[in-house]
């Protein structure tokens, strides 16, 4: 899992609530983010490593998205873990 596929799968994420208002309701009410926000947000790291900690909280969710888009659930653990990781630089 790298940097670009992590951040893919969190628009996918994205996506996936988008299409389940309930859903979408649970994670901007947990998080305090705004309807007006989701579309400046949905680009920043800190909001996709949202979006990663929503599913991996919610083993439903996860199982269903999992299943919608034919990964492992490892993948978004996967995903958060690579989003995590400090950023390396060369000296």
């Amino acid at each position: 899992m790298n940097e670009t596929n992590a951040k893919a799968l969190a628009i996918q994420i994205l996506e996936y609530l988008a299409g389940d208002q309930e859903q979408l309701s649970r994670f901007m009410a947990l998080t305090g983010i705004e309807v007006t926000e989701l579309r400046e947000m949905s680009q920043s790291t800190p909001f996709m490593v949202a979006l990663l900690d929503y599913l991996l909280g919610n083993e439903p969710t996860l199982l269903s998205f999992a299943a919608e888009r034919n990964i492992a659930p490892t993948d978004i653990l996967k995903a958060r873990h690579c989003l995590e990781r400090p950023i390396e630089t060369s000296m």
